[in-house]
């Protein structure tokens, strides 16, 4: 069978990536071709585009570039034509994905899409599309199947491919200096960073018999970390989040899928989000969640605090940090939800069984031809 996918993104790479890797288990003769990175070019896929020519965020950044985003569409679907596919696997980015989507229906391939643009947060008007031009969908998070079926399209929970990714075995070299450590995840995005590392600084401060270390997002440089650090007081890490998790007490989160990481690793967490206020009671007003961290929006209930614009101060970040660090009835119960998490989540296997899925549907229509 021919394959054509499409990521856009670093998490898209990487769940792409082990995607493919199961999708060529199953069919040993699966050609493979898309656009995404160095991941899913390892895992066998011909990749015609790398999606770091395709990050554009923010409103303004998409109409400065505007041509350049038309010309992709444009390129995408002559190389989808050209390579003639039995199926088109859509991973994540919504933006780019959903008009692929309505392309390649129109054109008569079949479509397969892998990671649900959040529609349950914001957008639901996008579940015409799907319904329209989405033959089949696999969702990672539980609450999406039953979203999905209130609103009359029938979607497959696959569990969640981050706990694949996890199932590795990771390390964190703490040289000479055993005292537990405290992660920081600000962001990935200089804005974010710059609103919640100057409050993550000041609360090192006051653990001077702790050790705190930034995961630090590979397109951002040391120097400008360091330049909310001049007193030194928290470490740098490139290339190693997970083995950062894997060695912490506790840790200082903004909001995003950091957060589901932190909790698969079992660490307690306290979420942090500031952003501009305009923009942020404008985001209010249009998304449509209870909450900001993906580990509360699963459990439907606040198993980890989050502190938001005014609530997210110096004085609240220590007592919530002094709480989850401390073998407190908090940090206890954090972690029996963390359990339940987990196993909401559907264990281990996810890629495999979106493979399954595809491979098995494709098989299917070739017997009836």
């Amino acid at each position: 069978m021919k394959y054509f996918i499409i990521a856009g993104e670093a998490s898209g790479d990487l769940h792409g990536s082990n995607l493919v890797r199961e999708i060529c288990q199953f069919d040993s003769r699966a050609e493979i071709q898309g656009w995404g990175g160095d991941l899913m070019q390892g895992a066998g896929v011909k990749v015609l585009k790398h999606y770091r020519e395709l990050a554009f965020m923010g409103f303004a950044e998409v109409l400065l570039n505007l041509r350049t985003i038309l010309r992709n569409l444009e390129l995408c679907k002559e190389q989808i034509k050209s390579f003639n596919p039995d199926v088109v696997i859509l991973v994540d980015y919504p933006g780019f994905n959903l008009r692929m989507a309505r392309f390649a229906h129109e054109s008569g391939f079949r479509v397969h899409y892998y990671i649900s643009p959040q529609i349950w947060a914001w957008k639901q008007s996008r579940i015409e599309i799907i319904r329209k031009h989405v033959h089949r969908m696999m969702v990672i998070l539980p609450f999406e199947k039953p979203f999905y079926e209130n609103l009359g399209y029938h979607v497959d929970f696959v569990g969640h491919p981050l706990l694949d990714a996890i199932s590795q075995n990771y390390s964190f070299d703490r040289g000479t200096d055993n005292r537990p450590i405290v992660a920081l995840l600000p962001g990935s995005r200089k804005q974010e960073i710059s609103a919640m590392l100057p409050l993550m600084v000041a609360t090192a401060q006051k653990f001077p018999d702790h050790r705190f270390v930034i995961a630090a997002a590979p397109s951002i440089q040391k120097e400008y970390y360091d330049s909310f650090n001049a007193q030194g007081l928290i470490e740098v890490v490139y290339g190693n989040t997970y083995g950062l998790l894997s060695s912490a007490r506790a840790a200082l989160v903004t909001s995003g899928t950091a957060t589901l990481e932190t909790a698969l690793f079992r660490v307690p967490q306290v979420v942090c989000y500031r952003g501009n206020p305009i923009s942020y009671h404008i985001a209010r007003w249009l998304v449509k969640v209870k909450y900001i961290s993906l580990v509360n929006l699963v459990m439907d209930s606040e198993c980890v605090t989050e502190l938001i614009q005014h609530k997210l101060n110096l004085e609240n970040l220590e007592m919530e940090l002094r709480n989850i660090l401390s073998d407190s009835s908090e940090r206890s119960k954090m972690m029996h939800d963390y359990n339940r998490l987990i196993e909401m989540l559907g264990g281990n296997g996810a890629s495999k069984r979106a493979a399954s899925i595809i491979v098995s549907d494709l098989s299917g229509l070739a017997g009836t031809k």
